[in-house]
């Protein structure tokens, strides 16, 4: 039995893929900056017979590659391993490059049986700057039929709908003046103040599952100087780019009103990178759902249809046929982007997922290989 032989395989190399969970959390990396993590990582898969790209399209990102002995379809697993500041993973990508590496091993074991290609994708900095989508750009994915991941939750669940996020800066240029003569200047930080208010009404006009969230960031240096220059950064989230980008749009006209009020610049630019929403493929969530049963997953969710957050992975979702299940690790009562959730990754729960979510992957993908039939399906439907 397939599932058999690649839980096998799993468990033969268990107690590194536990280390390499346990040394990613103890010494965890913020995004562009996880040298170590990757270098790790690369060091592991290396041990297993795959060609090696590293540094890859950035300083830390990776490609591995393991070209079978027969043509077949190409199977991109996709490794996260950025942390989040103070946090630390939080999010669990300690665990979400490890499910991909155990399921590209156990795969590569009968590979040159069935055809294909395996390749296993490091893409940095999900939490901030998006090295999904700068693969994107890169045609990192031109020839990828098939790109999978599982995220790490307090649930389990086949997928769901993620935001589009649009990032964008205001900075506010005024004059200085002493603030016992502030007739003399004109305040930067007013205006920002005005922004802040008036893109705080434009929140209850957005349509549902849309959402405004911004900081300022600087607004002055000393109580008795009027402020020269103020900035503020936003994140414009909705279910489609277009909308978030409309809401941008409304936020700028807001400023340009408040620097016109207090005779002040306004300078906007995008200063993050934006994130499409994400691209949902059906039968690719139904198979994963039957998969998950027999790996003895239980109460398995069905995609869930509101989006909440925003993730680099639509970009890859409008290029081929993706998907993001989730895998339980901890209690419901745990968050995401928590400390609890990062103590998950490396307890007993966090060691089944690599087990059970690596037998997932490596199973959809042998399924996606030898079942022509399920293959056209999932690609007629991401065509569509």
């Amino acid at each position: 039995m397939i599932l058999e032989k690649f839980k096998n395989n799993i468990e033969q190399n268990l107690n590194v893929y536990k280390q390499i969970v346990l040394d990613l959390y103890e010494h965890p990396e913020i995004g562009n900056q996880e040298f170590e993590s990757s270098k790790k990582l690369v060091h592991l898969i290396e041990k297993y017979g795959f060609h090696i790209e590293y540094p890859y399209l950035c300083p830390t990102g990776f490609k591995a590659e393991y070209q079978s002995k027969k043509p077949g379809e190409t199977i991109g697993f996709l490794c996260e391993y950025d942390a989040l500041p103070e946090i630390g993973h939080g999010c669990g990508h300690n665990l979400i490059c490890t499910m991909s590496i155990a399921a590209a091993v156990a795969l590569k074991t009968i590979i040159d049986e069935i055809g294909g290609k395996i390749i296993l994708f490091g893409t940095p900095a999900e939490e901030n700057f998006g090295g999904k989508i700068a693969f994107a750009e890169h045609h990192a994915f031109d020839g990828v039929d098939l790109a999978l991941m599982l995220h790490p939750s307090n649930v389990n669940r086949i997928g769901g709908r993620t935001n589009a996020l649009y990032p964008l800066r205001f900075e506010f240029f005024g004059k200085n003046a002493h603030a016992a003569n502030p007739y003399d200047g004109r305040s930067a930080l007013d205006a920002a103040v005005q922004t802040y208010m008036g893109i705080s009404m434009l929140r209850q006009f957005a349509l549902p599952n849309s959402y405004i969230h911004g900081v300022i960031k600087k607004g002055g240096e000393a109580a008795n100087i009027i402020p020269a220059y103020a900035m503020m950064e936003y994140y414009f989230r909705a279910p489609q780019m277009k909308y978030a980008k409309h809401l941008a749009n409304q936020a700028l006209k807001i400023a340009q009103g408040a620097a016109m009020q207090f005779g002040v610049m306004v300078k906007e630019s995008i200063y993050e990178c934006p994130y499409d929403d994400k691209k949902i493929n059906y039968t690719l969530c139904a198979k994963l759902k039957e998969i998950y049963e027999n790996v003895g997953i239980t109460n398995v969710l069905d995609v869930c249809e509101v989006p909440s957050g925003s993730s680099d992975i639509g970009a890859v979702s409008y290029l081929c046929p993706t998907i993001e299940g989730q895998i339980q690790i901890a209690d419901t009562c745990v968050t995401a982007h928590s400390k609890e959730m990062a103590m998950a990754t490396i307890s007993d729960c966090g060691t089944e997922a690599i087990v059970k979510g690596g037998m997932s992957l490596a199973k959809l993908a042998y399924d996606f290989i030898t079942d022509h039939e399920f293959s056209k399906k999932v690609k007629e439907e991401f065509l569509k």
